[in-house]
């Protein structure tokens, strides 16, 4: 991907529009801040890599290597994980894709490409609505638009408050992680987890998607017990230009789990018709 309007970036002072609290955030609550880090090549397009729930940005290490020697790649992440601050309360996507957006605007990135997994995923499509000139591509790895029933999202927040995230990093690791992550789930901080798991309960971008003009690789799990194959399948039929690709044998991690065959597909699908992702 060569398109000249994708921003390398360079560090600036203070955040820029868009920094503020998203929709729901609450009276007084003030802006989530992101931990993050931009490298890479000098001069080249800027990749903003988005976690799952429970991840650090090593759930994209096996992604890195071939990405970093084409792109800068800005990696965050999420409140409570890997260093970025926790506010005790419930956070919501809006909050967190206006929150990545002050990343751009801080590092002077007018537009970039945007990949996310899962909860990545969500606040990488409301900033693709919310902000279409800023993001010139998408690849949505293992993610929803909309992921009912609330409730469970909302009890699961409680669970983690009062018996902490022990309490369910072996369900979760089993269901969705490899083992290796299991000590990236526990050492996140239980505000931040319950915080993201109130965000995951209150969204709803189905009606956003016709919004997004980026183009879209949507990829799904063929055996992701927690965002199966009918909701990349239902993202894709909403975005304006999207493709779908299921990988077979990957359960909720699929970029973990069948690495190579899933970074083909998101190097392949930023670097096509470079011209199109500024239009």
């Amino acid at each position: 991907m060569s398109d000249p309007a994708l921003g390398a970036g360079g560090p600036r002072a203070g955040p820029g529009p868009g920094a503020g609290p998203g929709p729901g955030a609450g009276p007084g609550a003030g802006a989530l801040e992101l931990a993050a880090s931009l490298d890479g090549p000098a001069g080249a397009p800027v990749l903003v890599l988005g976690n799952s729930l429970g991840t650090s940005r090593a759930v994209w290490d096996r992604q890195v290597p071939v990405l970093s020697a084409r792109f800068r790649l800005l990696r965050y992440e999420l409140p409570g994980h890997g260093g970025s601050p926790a506010p005790d309360r419930p956070y919501t996507v809006a909050e967190l894709g206006t929150a990545v957006r002050a990343l751009l605007d801080q590092y002077g990135i007018e537009r970039a490409a945007y990949c996310g997994i899962s909860l990545g995923g969500m606040a990488g499509m409301w900033l693709a609505a919310d902000s279409p000139g800023r993001i010139a591509a998408l690849g949505l790895v293992c993610t929803s638009a909309y992921l009912p029933p609330a409730s469970a999202w909302l009890a699961r927040a409680e669970q983690v408050r009062a018996a902490g995230l022990g309490s369910i990093s072996a369900a979760s690791v089993a269901r969705w992680f490899t083992p290796a992550f299991a000590a990236d789930l526990e050492r996140t901080d239980v505000a931040g987890y319950a915080g993201c798991c109130a965000a995951i309960a209150g969204m709803d971008l189905r009606e956003r998607l016709g919004s997004i003009t980026a183009p879209a690789l949507v990829i799904s799990g063929a055996e992701d017990p927690a965002t199966p194959p009918g909701h990349g399948a239902r993202i894709a039929v909403g975005l304006r230009r999207a493709r779908l690709i299921v990988v077979r044998g990957a359960a909720h991690m699929a970029n973990v789990s069948s690495p190579e065959q899933v970074t083909a597909a998101l190097l392949g699908h930023l670097q096509a018709d470079p011209a199109g992702l500024a239009r």
